[in-house]
C-alpha cells in the first residue's frame, strides 16, 4: 500500500483593517454655539469669560495648539490648559487672541520644532512646507477671499494630513463646526491666508518629548470627548 501523504493545513491570515488617520488628530470647538449643542470637542470653556475677554470670541489660536499638542505627543491639553500654559511660559496677558510670537514660544517650550513663516509669492513653496510638515497653524481671512471663509476678518486654524494625491489637507476650524474635521483644498487655505498680519503660518516639523518641559497628561475641563 502507498503511504497516506501528509497534508498541511493553510492558515488563511485576514489583514487587520487600516486604521484612518484622521481618528488620532485633536480638534477642539471653541465657541459658546458648539457647546449649548454638545457638539464632539466642544466644552465648557464655549461660555467662559477669562482675564475679561470671551474664551468663544478669542481662544482659536489656544485651540490650534491643544490640537497639536494633544495630536503629535503622547500628552494631552484642552484649550484651557494650554491658556493657562502659555500665560505661565510667555508674557500673553490673556483676555484676547494670542499672538504669533507667544504661540512659537508656547510651542517650542512643549517640544515643538516649529517657526512662523510669511505667505510665499507662488503656491508651489507654500504646498512643499505643508507637504514638509507634521501640521500648520494658518491664519486665514476673508478679506483676502471668500473661497472657504465668510464674514471672517481673522482666524487661526490648524491643517493637518497633507494628501499628495489630492492636495488637500484634513482642517481643525475651532470656530466652525461644520467646517471642523473636513477634507480642504490647500489652494483655498492658501488663496484665504491673511495677508495684512505680520505672518501667515506656523510650520511644525517634529515633536522632541525630551525638551517637553509640561507633559501634561490629561486635557481638563468639561467637554465632549469623542466615542
Amino acid at each position: 500500500l502507498a503511504p497516506t501523504p501528509t497534508v498541511t493545513p493553510v492558515t488563511i491570515s485576514t489583514p487587520a483593517p487600516t486604521k484612518n488617520p484622521t481618528e488620532d488628530v485633536y480638534t477642539f470647538l471653541q465657541g459658546p454655539k458648539s457647546w449649548s449643542e454638545r457638539r464632539t470637542w466642544s466644552g465648557e470653556w464655549g461660555e467662559a469669560y477669562m482675564d475679561g475677554g470671551s474664551f468663544g470670541g478669542f481662544g482659536c489660536g489656544l485651540c490650534c495648539m491643544a490640537n497639536i499638542y494633544s495630536t503629535l505627543s503622547k500628552y494631552r491639553s484642552s484649550p484651557v490648559d494650554m491658556y493657562r500654559y502659555a500665560k505661565k511660559k510667555t508674557f500673553y496677558g490673556g483676555g484676547g487672541a494670542i499672538d504669533w510670537g507667544y504661540m512659537r514660544q508656547t510651542l517650542t517650550s512643549l517640544g515643538m520644532d516649529c517657526k512662523v513663516r510669511k505667505k510665499p509669492s507662488d503656491y508651489q513653496t507654500f504646498q512643499k512646507a505643508v507637504a514638509s510638515s507634521k501640521c500648520c497653524i494658518v491664519l486665514v481671512s476673508s478679506y483676502n477671499s471668500e473661497c472657504y471663509w465668510k464674514d471672517t476678518p481673522g482666524h487661526y486654524v490648524t491643517i493637518f494630513l497633507y494628501n499628495t494625491k489630492t492636495d488637500k489637507v484634513f482642517l481643525a476650524d475651532s470656530g466652525d463646526p461644520d467646517h471642523n474635521r473636513h477634507w480642504v483644498s490647500l489652494k483655498k487655505i492658501y488663496r484665504s491666508l491673511k495677508t495684512s498680519s505680520n505672518y501667515q503660518y506656523l510650520r511644525v516639523k517634529g515633536y522632541d518629548k525630551s525638551r517637553d518641559s509640561w507633559k501634561h497628561k490629561r486635557a481638563g475641563g468639561n467637554w465632549v470627548t469623542p466615542e
